[in-house]
């Protein structure tokens, strides 16, 4: 299955001024792959108790913070006028209580809630790295690295922000505007009606302001990522010896310096639409408590208001234009964040290329004599109109050696896989003592089949580590017998720290040759059955090749042995030489009958 998707996308800001609109990547994620309520519900489901506490939390919060207003009505319409110095402090005592309570409500909240995230963070995360370890190489050959990292890292991190940000945001600005509008009514509904009448033209005219920012933030952004770009590619050493090979050295200034002008000109607009968008809610903050005192100063529109009255009105009008902002953001939050989880469910949702079997044949690992057997196999990559092999039969008796030669191309280390599980036959099979590879558990194979190949790879980490990898319980002495075989020992023992010295990334504190010998080892730990060794010297001198080839003739001693060949001086040896050509084995038989027989092998060890 292959994955294409758009940019990583991230949770937008919830800010009550900060207008959003559906980012198209993120519609076009989930018109691609929805994503179904109930699999969310189930993704939440372990935390519906904390969940419920959260929004519990959040309701009586909103409903705590609005007897705020009505405390202050208290003193100015009765305390102070009566000088009713008791009435004073309990009403004082209790504006006190509820801030410390919602406070602290407030507090409790954000732990749980961000809890729950973290949680809900840590189950994804760890589901989908063990998801993707079960796909087979071919994924990982056609998904950027890159990919696969945003996934697991940018994208579940922006979960979070649905349930410590978006979810809880939605709560609260809908509980705490329907509160506030019930207590505006309740204190004066003809005030209320002019709010109603003053909100909306006031809220359009901040989102215009506030879009249009917006807008030019996005081609800010855009220009400032060329100008890093040219930057880049312009004083790379790289680019500057491009510039003054081709001369391009002028026109590279130029665009250099348009980017830089563009970037002047969105600056002073975002600058202006930023002092617009300030000026504006300034107005809107100053005019709408203007209008209500308007309004409940006239006779005819007082209706016997209060001066207490008056000001908890105007304290619940000044909490509402946030919230009601932020339920206006909801749309964009919610496609962006359930477009997070459409990404993450698509990895978690693929079929592994190499399934691990349902009900794996119960074995032994210590009791496989090694017997190898393609069985008509034939492998075809994904958008390949043409099979990589076609029809190959071939069989290794335990304890002996094959070697599949050939040019470039021809399919060997395609063959060689298989006998892993790297990858599946497209048709046939292959056995190890009679047994299917594909009905073998992956932990049991991994300990009957060990695999050196061109490319080493170790961790960075110290030599002991990376040797523990291939057996957590062996002990010191194995470790040095194993290095002793790979004919690394006394390298290893002269370093300053022996086996803690650290490999550094890739093992590039040691040379290639140091990198295969210690792979060898790491694979002489595992003591397995079947050895397929892919071209684990060819990128080697001659020098450290001889010195290599001597630590692989110790590891295939008494193994049932399958070399891929690039020279085939290593190979002069093996018991049987397949030579393979477009997917197909054109020759068969060992070493000597081959040259005698003068056909393809010969021809190769002729150009040799």
């Amino acid at each position: 299955m292959t994955v294409t998707t758009p940019a990583p996308t991230g949770t937008r800001g919830t800010g009550g001024g900060r207008a959003q609109r559906i980012d198209p990547r993120d519609r076009a994620q989930l018109a691609a792959a929805p994503v179904p309520l109930r699999r969310l519900a189930r993704l939440f489901a372990p935390y519906r108790l904390r969940l419920g506490v959260v929004v519990t939390l959040i309701v009586a919060t909103s409903l705590i913070s609005l007897a705020q207003p009505f405390l202050v009505r208290e003193v100015v319409d009765s305390a102070i006028p009566r000088q009713d110095v008791r009435l004073l402090v309990l009403v004082v005592v209790a504006m006190i209580a509820v801030a410390v309570v919602t406070s602290l409500f407030g507090v409790l909240q954000t732990w749980i809630s961000s809890s729950i995230g973290q949680h809900v963070m840590h189950d994804l995360r760890t589901a989908v790295f063990a998801h993707l370890q079960r796909q087979s190489l071919a994924f990982f050959t056609r998904t950027r690295t890159g990919e696969v990292q945003s996934r697991i890292t940018n994208d579940i991190n922006g979960m979070q922000g649905v349930v410590t940000t978006t979810a809880t945001s939605i709560a609260t600005n809908l509980t705490t505007t329907v509160a506030t509008a019930v207590a505006m009514v309740a204190l004066s509904w003809r005030l209320s009606l002019l709010s109603l009448l003053v909100m909306p033209p006031a809220i359009w005219l901040t989102r215009r302001v506030a879009l249009l920012r917006r807008r030019i933030t996005a081609e800010q952004q855009a220009a400032l990522a060329d100008l890093a770009t040219q930057i880049e590619e312009g004083l790379s050493v790289s680019g500057v010896r491009l510039t003054k090979t081709l001369g391009t050295s002028g026109r590279t200034a130029d665009r250099f310096t348009a980017t830089s002008q563009r970037l002047i000109d969105l600056e002073m607009r975002s600058s202006l639409a930023g002092r617009w968008r300030m000026a504006t809610m300034q107005i809107i903050v100053a005019t709408i408590p203007a209008l209500i005192y308007l309004v409940a100063g006239l006779p005819a529109t007082s209706g016997g208001m209060t001066i207490g009255t008056l000001i908890a009105f105007t304290t619940l009008q000044a909490t509402l234009f946030r919230p009601l902002l932020g339920l206006l953001n909801v749309g964009a939050q919610v496609v962006s964040s359930m477009a997070l989880f459409s990404r993450v469910f698509e990895y978690l949702d693929l079929v592994p290329d190499v399934p691990a079997p349902q009900h794996p044949v119960r074995l032994d690992p210590a009791r496989i004599r090694g017997d190898v057997a393609f069985e008509d196999v034939s492998f075809r990559y994904e958008g390949s109109e043409t099979d990589a092999l076609s029809g190959v039969n071939l069989a290794v008796p335990a304890g002996g050696s094959l070697a599949l030669v050939g040019p470039t191309g021809s399919g060997k280390s395609t063959l060689a896989s298989l006998v892993s599980r790297l990858a599946d036959p497209s048709r046939g099979r292959v056995t190890i003592d009679g047994i299917d590879v594909r009905d073998i558990a992956p932990t049991d194979l991994a300990s009957i089949v060990g695999v050196v190949s061109q490319e080493t790879y170790l961790v960075h980490a110290s030599i002991r580590d990376n040797l523990l990898l291939a057996r957590p319980q062996a002990t010191h002495a194995e470790l040095w017998a194993a290095l002793a075989t790979a004919q690394i020992a006394d390298h290893v023992a002269g370093l300053p720290d022996g086996l803690d010295t650290v490999v550094g990334a890739r093992g590039h504190r040691f040379s290639g040759g140091e990198q295969q010998r210690l792979a060898v080892a790491r694979t002489v730990l595992r003591d397995p059955r079947v050895l397929v060794l892919d071209e684990a010297t060819s990128a080697l001198d001659t020098q450290t090749e001889h010195a290599l080839q001597e630590a692989l003739d110790r590891l295939s001693h008494g193994r049932t042995t399958i070399t891929v060949a690039h020279r085939l001086s290593t190979v002069a040896g093996a018991d049987e030489i397949a030579v393979l050509d477009h997917g197909l084995v054109v020759e068969y038989g060992a070493p000597a009958e081959l040259l005698d027989n003068r056909g393809r092998y010969a021809a190769l060890a002729r150009a040799a």
